[in-house]
């Protein structure tokens, strides 16, 4: 079993940034793929950026490339996403996500095992 705790949401302006962190217990953090994913009011869950155990292999969803980026520091247990130029349509609860290290980055929700309880960003106009 692996406990995720997301930090780092809240309420920003458009052009702004924030940092999510999320901090994994209970298993072999190196073990695992991390993935970050978002969920807006009457939408499904949708892939934001995903990293592989070892940092060496990321994944960006378009409309995050090049504001986003996904990083872990395997000695804390934590992986983070940066996330400037945000937007009004970056509004959404964030969550983190585990899955055992396989032959590929697993990219959809479906790929991930273990999941966080969100944290809320909101992105004001």
């Amino acid at each position: 079993q692996v406990q995720l705790v997301e930090s780092g949401g809240g309420l920003v302006q458009a052009g702004g940034s924030l940092r999510l962190s999320c901090a994994a217990s209970g298993r072999t953090f190196s073990n695992y793929d991390m993935g970050w994913f978002r969920q807006a009011p009457a939408k499904e869950r949708e892939s934001v950026a995903a990293i592989r155990w070892s940092g060496g292999m990321t994944y960006y969803a378009d409309s995050v490339r090049g504001r986003f980026t996904i990083s872990r520091d395997n000695a804390k247990n934590t992986v983070y996403l940066q996330m400037n130029s945000l937007k009004p349509e970056d509004t959404a609860v964030y969550y983190c996500a585990a899955a055992p290290t396989r032959l590929g980055l697993g990219v959809g929700p479906n790929a991930y095992d273990y999941w966080g309880q969100g944290t809320q960003v909101t992105v004001s106009s």
